[in-house]
């Protein structure tokens, strides 16, 4: 616990206000990355979850004593904060596109990039009227979730390799309400056999082999991270696979790194894809590509298991 030292002694902060800018400080030289505003604004929710506190009603307690309140479940999750811990996993949740999203350490936390993919999918489906959508690399389902209560009509197909993010995914799409889903284990397409979809949509690993940022994102899970020495190994697969499981017409969007749109777009047109468009994030860095498959010859399309 932070606090004045006076007389030699460790006095904590008089109010609870105090005591939370006091612990910000102390959680930004334990996590050198953190700004001052993230590391506060994860202690208000941390503070508001284990104090059972609405947003208003901590406003009002910060003004008080810090001693009047039971602050050891608050105390427990500062400390896996100061070693590193994303506050979401601290949490167990993430909000993404206006939603809340269990999360684990099994999955990556959902981040406000992803929202430019689920936004640029959506778009690509808005002539489709019921459209039959894959999301590979599921994670926690917050891309198929979105899909899916974005579009009703739509039957959505989310892959993962790992099992224990499809429960997670699964988990959260009973609790959201998106009853249009069916879950798949599988190493990318493996497991799909010859069935072809309106809609590709993947945030996959690229992050490189090496990159500077990865001991940031040490607690995330290194598989839904890292792809090979330039991070496109999984984004390489993923566009040669499409071809053979995208209707004629249809459309794959991916995720990338911010460095990497030039080298996602030649691997879109080195695939054959048309009508290849980046899109950039709220940061305006290039993060999705999307492109069309036209087929060249008939399109013979199973129907899905």
């Amino acid at each position: 616990m932070a606090g004045e030292v006076v007389g030699g002694l460790q006095v904590p902060p008089a109010t609870l206000g105090a005591r939370l800018r006091a612990d910000a400080a102390a959680l930004m030289v334990a996590v050198p990355e953190l700004r001052h505003a993230e590391a506060l604004r994860g202690l208000f929710a941390l503070v508001e979850r284990c104090l059972r506190l609405t947003a208003a009603a901590r406003v009002v307690a910060e003004r008080e004593a810090a001693q009047r309140y039971d602050l050891a479940e608050y105390e427990a999750g500062l400390a896996r904060l100061c070693a590193g811990e994303p506050i979401a996993y601290v949490l167990g949740e993430q909000p993404f596109r206006g939603r809340s999203y269990r999360v684990s350490a099994d999955v990556l936390v959902p981040r406000p990039d992803t929202e430019t993919l689920v936004e640029a999918a959506l778009e690509r489906l808005e002539s489709t009227g019921a459209p039959e959508v894959l999301d590979l690399g599921t994670g926690s389902g917050c891309v198929a979730i979105e899909i899916a209560l974005d579009r009703p009509a739509a039957t959505v197909t989310g892959v993962d390799l790992c099992g224990e993010a499809l429960a997670v995914a699964c988990g959260n799409a009973r609790r959201l309400g998106a009853g249009n889903i069916r879950w798949q284990r599988s190493d990318w397409y493996a497991a799909l056999g010859g069935c072809r979809f309106h809609l590709i949509v993947s945030n996959p690993p690229y992050v490189a082999e090496g990159d500077p940022h990865l001991p940031a994102l040490a607690r995330e899970p290194r598989g839904a991270l890292v792809s090979g020495p330039d991070g496109l190994a999984d984004l390489r697969r993923i566009v040669a696979g499409a071809p053979a499981h995208l209707r004629s017409g249809g459309w794959l969007c991916v995720e990338h790194g911010g460095e990497q749109g030039d080298a996602v777009r030649t691997l879109f047109l080195a695939q054959g894809l048309a009508e290849v468009r980046t899109f950039r994030d709220a940061g305006g860095r290039d993060r999705v590509c999307a492109g069309r498959w036209i087929s060249p010859g008939a399109d013979t399309t199973p129907a899905l298991p």
